[in-house]
């Protein structure tokens, strides 16, 4: 095999490895976008947020309005308060029975 030859071989696989299209690389950059606007601490209760506790990740709710570009953050006791609020209303919603 010559130089020309794994050239031509190395290029290939280059093209093999390439992402499919931009559109879904522009769809991953919104959305990591998005990551780094989660605020610090909780929308109503101003409780802190620690972004590398995994049990805190997995608890608290996030609520992203990507028309608005907006990224709001609920601790579960205020999320459940709000649920409560939402069922004394009349207003049954999936998201409000996670907590």
């Amino acid at each position: 095999m010559n130089r020309e030859q794994r050239r031509a071989l190395a290029k290939t696989k280059k093209q093999k490895t390439t992402p499919k299209s931009t559109t879904e690389q522009t769809e991953v950059e919104e959305k990591l976008g998005l990551f780094d606007k989660i605020p610090k601490e909780c929308l109503t209760c101003f409780k802190p947020f620690d972004k590398k506790n995994k049990e805190m990740v997995m608890s608290w709710s996030v609520v992203v309005r990507e028309a608005e570009g907006v990224v709001r953050l609920y601790c579960p006791d205020c999320w459940k308060k709000a649920g409560d609020y939402m069922e004394a209303l009349g207003v049954v919603s999936e998201y409000y029975r996670k907590a």
